[in-house]
């Protein structure tokens, strides 16, 4: 861990790659039953399991062996686990972070090169107990939802173009309260057809005697579980507000009947006190006047630039785009110092899996008033993007599949400069601390 030197900035980042596994021994001595099984328990079996999301189960030294080469090819080349942030680049301390350690990617690709053996039955662990796939996301750390909102049924038709599906739908809330996590859940039969489902809450203006947006409340993409918002900040849900939603679905060749996507709510309980106000909002890189056009087999950059007028805290950082977006980064400008501080990089994306990069609270970058979240596209209509469908066509910015998007969901907390200053101060103790151990 470091903490930047310059104050000035005083992001204080954490940096350093993720604990490292213990090496497993030589080539000849990694078998599936001692040191494969327990690391496919940990990072790969929440999806390749039977029913689950993965396109085969993993669960069993039956079910993996026919597929141990093509396990090594995707584990070397980082497209399995489906955790794209880059090591040694920015932070990486991270909450849920699936990423394999250098010392495991070798151990796979060692026990797949010695032919993948079995070993003794008798060091297998014990198999996992997987919560049902229809549970919720968090609900083994904080129980059932508090409040469960769903969208209207809808019928998708089995062939066709892009279908976005637009309900309202009430909260149900009848005072104001602060969301502990939130996590949206498709369903089973919809989950493969639901691109995305994004929702903003409603607030009624007495004045117009309207309905107008007053925040977001959550985004979903396929992939991403959900987020919990830390216990100093409040993403406020008000009272008698409604849920508009803003479903993106794309046919599957299956006709799907009042298909309806839930979204799961937990609350802080009502004397909750929190000082500071967290939203989650889109962050565009087009800014006035740009534009994203792609060329038949050319690439692009964008680039946003977002400051504010107080302290924040940024607690997460989410990449979107479809099928030509291959990267992204966010750096932090201080424009009193001129640093550029690199703090999170994406550069193998894929449309196939969204991540919330959810910062640890001692990693999350505390960014002081006026400088600037610089954040940065790339993208690739080139035939060398292997998830290109058609490199031949020119692409605009659009919300068809076939479109592309440049932006990028990022939840932030908003500080006074006495909670800046506080958290700073004890982050400094910290490494202060940490360092003495060390020693």
């Amino acid at each position: 861990m470091r903490v930047a030197s310059s104050l000035g900035i005083a992001v204080l980042l954490a940096f350093g790659a993720p604990a490292a596994a213990q090496p497993a021994g030589d080539a000849h001595e990694v078998t599936f039953s001692k040191d494969i099984a327990p690391l496919f328990q940990k990072n790969c079996q929440q999806c390749h399991r039977p029913g689950s999301i993965g396109p085969m189960s993993l669960t069993t030294y039956q079910e993996v062996r026919p597929w141990a080469r093509s396990i090594k090819n995707r584990v070397v080349t980082g497209e399995m686990p489906p955790y794209r942030y880059d090591r040694d680049i920015g932070i990486q301390d991270l909450k849920d972070d699936l990423r394999l350690s250098l010392e495991e990617i070798d151990m796979v690709s060692n026990w797949v090169d010695a032919g993948a053996p079995m070993g003794d039955p008798a060091d297998m662990p014990p198999p996992l107990s997987f919560p049902d796939l229809d549970e919720w996301a968090y609900a083994e750390q904080f129980g059932p939802p508090d409040l469960i909102i769903k969208t209207k049924p809808y019928t998708l038709a089995a062939e066709g173009q892009d279908v976005w599906w637009r309900p309202v739908t009430p909260t149900g809330v009848t005072e104001d309260r602060c969301i502990k996590a939130v996590s949206v859940k498709p369903s089973p039969q919809g989950r493969a057809a639901a691109h995305h489902a994004n929702s903003r809450l409603l607030g009624f203006d007495e004045e117009t005697e309207e309905w107008v947006e007053v925040e977001r409340l959550s985004e979903y993409a396929l992939g991403k579980v959900g987020e919990v918002v830390p216990e100093d900040a409040c993403r406020l849900l008000p009272a008698d507000s409604m849920v508009t939603w803003d479903v993106h679905y794309y046919p599957t060749g299956e006709v799907i009947e009042d298909d309806v996507i839930e979204m799961g709510v937990w609350l802080y309980p009502e004397d909750h006190e929190a000082k500071y106000k967290q939203d989650l909002k889109l962050y565009s890189l087009l800014m006035k006047g740009s534009q994203l056009e792609l060329e038949p087999h050319g690439t692009a950059m964008t680039q946003g630039f977002h400051s504010f007028d107080t302290p924040v805290r940024v607690d997460s950082f989410q990449p979107h785009g479809h099928f030509r977006l291959v990267g992204k980064t966010l750096e932090i400008f201080d424009p009193k110092t001129g640093r550029l501080e690199m703090v999170s990089s994406v550069s193998n994306w894929t449309n196939d899996w969204h991540t919330s990069h959810i910062y640890s609270e001692d990693s999350a970058p505390l960014v002081p008033a006026g400088s600037v979240l610089v954040i940065t596209g790339y993208y690739d209509n080139t035939a060398g993007n292997k998830q290109n469908p058609d490199p031949s066509q020119w692409v605009g910015p659009g919300s068809r599949t076939a479109d592309e998007m440049s932006h990028s969901w990022i939840a932030v907390t908003h500080l006074d400069q006495e909670g800046y200053d506080r958290l700073v101060a004890e982050r400094e103790d910290r490494l202060a601390a940490e360092t003495t151990e060390q020693q």
